[in-house]
């Protein structure tokens, strides 16, 4: 998000140079920068003890590609708490253990996702209303199922060359 006015006071920003990082929209009257704003959101690649991946289907993303398990953070959680909740939300699992792998921005959405890792033993999933359907599929045949370049398709790439 990028401010043209103040959330505070409700002032039109100027811009004024800031150190090093140029001309930055500015409250005259809070005396304060108003710097772009993004949420932050995770993405994570579950897999199992039998070298696969959990790729879901979520039509409100993709009709076409599988998609991994993503998320916002909620204020107040760290994002490894994110990882947790959002596993487990979106497909019943639970995570046994998790790695950060790589942070991804998205400029397209104005987001910044933090890619992870997540280790969890196979079982059936447990699906939640925003997930049309989800498989384990073996690491070879990943990225075939994910659009190539996509922050999922990258995250699985990393996760499966170790």
């Amino acid at each position: 998000m990028k401010f043209t006015y103040c959330p505070h006071c409700g002032d039109k920003l100027i811009k004024k140079e800031i150190g090093d990082e140029g001309k930055i929209p500015f409250c005259e009257r809070c005396s304060e920068p108003m710097w772009d704003m993004f949420r932050t959101c995770i993405i994570t690649a579950v897999v199992n003890e039998e070298q696969e991946v959990a790729l879901l289907r979520q039509n409100y993303v993709s009709t076409t590609s599988y998609v991994c398990v993503a998320g916002v953070m909620k204020m107040g959680e760290s994002a490894e708490e994110t990882v947790v909740r959002e596993v487990k939300e979106e497909i019943g699992l639970d995570v046994e253990r998790l790695e950060f792998v790589k942070s991804y921005p998205y400029e397209k959405k104005e987001m910044l996702m933090l890619g992870y890792k997540s280790v969890v033993k196979k079982a059936a999933f447990k699906t939640s209303g925003e997930v049309d359907s989800v498989e384990w599929v073996k690491f070879e045949d990943a990225l075939s199922k994910l659009r190539e370049g996509s922050i999922a398709w990258q995250l699985v790439k990393r996760v499966i060359e170790g």
